[in-house]
């Protein structure tokens, strides 16, 4: 059985949680893993919604999913703020040469 559409979403959003709960551990890797898992994803996506339409009874399902997608990548921000804060402190120090 193909994937549906809605199938994609699903999957974009699972991705999208594993990456909640990387940042959360701070495990800054595993957050680039599983965002390029839903690059991926994404692209599948919308390779796929150039010939499919999403079913009526699916659109529900995907607004809803959208909604946590984009909570999930709200709290991603946030968690990853203090880490990006010392990377760029970091990047702006000068460096020593000895």
């Amino acid at each position: 059985m193909s994937k549906m559409l809605i199938d994609y979403y699903r999957a974009i959003e699972d991705s999208s949680r594993k990456m909640l709960d990387a940042a959360a551990s701070k495990n800054w890797d595993e957050v680039v893993q599983y965002e390029g898992a839903c690059a991926v994803l994404i692209e599948q996506l919308r390779v796929r919604a150039r010939t499919e339409e999403l079913l009526p009874e699916h659109r529900a399902a995907k607004m809803k999913i959208m909604q946590r997608i984009l909570h999930n990548d709200a709290q991603i921000r946030y968690l990853a703020e203090p880490w990006l804060a010392e990377f760029e402190r970091t990047l702006d120090e000068p460096q020593v040469l000895h």
